[in-house]
């Protein structure tokens, strides 16, 4: 007989589907960590281009300077980071399931974060010389 007609408000349907207050500071960490990269990026290709044929010990003197050691850190922490900020995107826009979205969420930022220090860690025994 009669269409079926909602009586709530415009209002009252957006409620809970509005925006979570997180997507700008999300937006802008994605631009500042590109932003970063682009000059560490540099740094890390030029740096393989000058260590190609040189041997483990070269590449251990060469990470040792602090410079190097500081640069390669942020590289490794920034990369990281980047990435899960990118995963985390394509996850939330097109995996459905919101048990799935965010199990896989969790475990991408344990993920990157988990490789990120390991990395690291990594990076200071070498230059350490440990």
């Amino acid at each position: 007989m009669f269409a079926s007609t909602n009586l709530r408000s415009a209002l009252g349907r957006a409620r809970g589907l509005g925006s979570a207050k997180e997507g700008l500071h999300h937006w802008w960490a994605q631009r500042l960590t590109a932003l970063a990269l682009i000059p560490l990026t540099v740094w890390f290709v030029v740096s393989l281009i000058s260590l190609t044929g040189a041997g483990h010990g070269e590449f251990v003197a060469w990470l040792a300077n602090p410079i190097n050691a500081t640069a390669m850190i942020l590289f490794l922490a920034i990369a990281f980071h980047h990435a899960q900020l990118g995963v985390q995107v394509v996850l939330e826009d097109y995996v459905t399931s919101h048990a799935l979205r965010t199990t896989s969420v969790i475990v991408v930022k344990f993920l990157c974060f988990g490789l990120a220090a390991f990395s690291i860690v990594s990076t200071l025994i070498v230059a350490f010389g440990v």
